[in-house]
């Protein structure tokens, strides 16, 4: 259950980021913040897998290029369901997503699978 919260907790941060930087995005408030994040992991959870399941030729022809395309739309499909949560369009959409991801990538080098900070500490003789 730690690692549902510090995903959540990633991803909400990655999201406020995005809207900080992007004039496209914009979200209203905290409670959209919080619904939006957990949206977009369930979106990214369940259906997600399954878009990117329909579109393996697409991906295959664009050299994995279009895997932008479905975060993006993962993206955009949160905002048509998050009352508050506002994304201006496609480009919007796709920075925001490539900000999102990176700021998962970074958390995800000290968050370990079961949501714990992991350390690694060397003790020389």
């Amino acid at each position: 259950m730690p690692g549902f919260w510090a995903r959540f907790l990633v991803i909400s941060i990655g999201l406020l980021i995005a809207a900080g930087l992007l004039p496209g995005i914009e979200i209203v408030g905290l409670p959209a913040l919080l619904f939006a994040a957990l949206v977009l992991g369930c979106v990214n959870a369940v259906i997600r897998p399954v878009v990117i399941l329909l579109t393996i030729p697409f991906t295959i022809l664009t050299l994995g290029l279009f895997l932008f395309v479905v975060n993006a739309a993962m993206l955009g499909l949160t905002s048509f369901l998050v009352p508050g949560f506002f994304v201006a369009g496609f480009w919007s959409a796709l920075f925001g997503s490539i900000i999102v991801s990176i700021t998962g990538m970074f958390a995800s080098w000290y968050i370990g699978p079961r949501g714990t900070v992991d350390v690694l500490v060397i003790k020389g003789d």
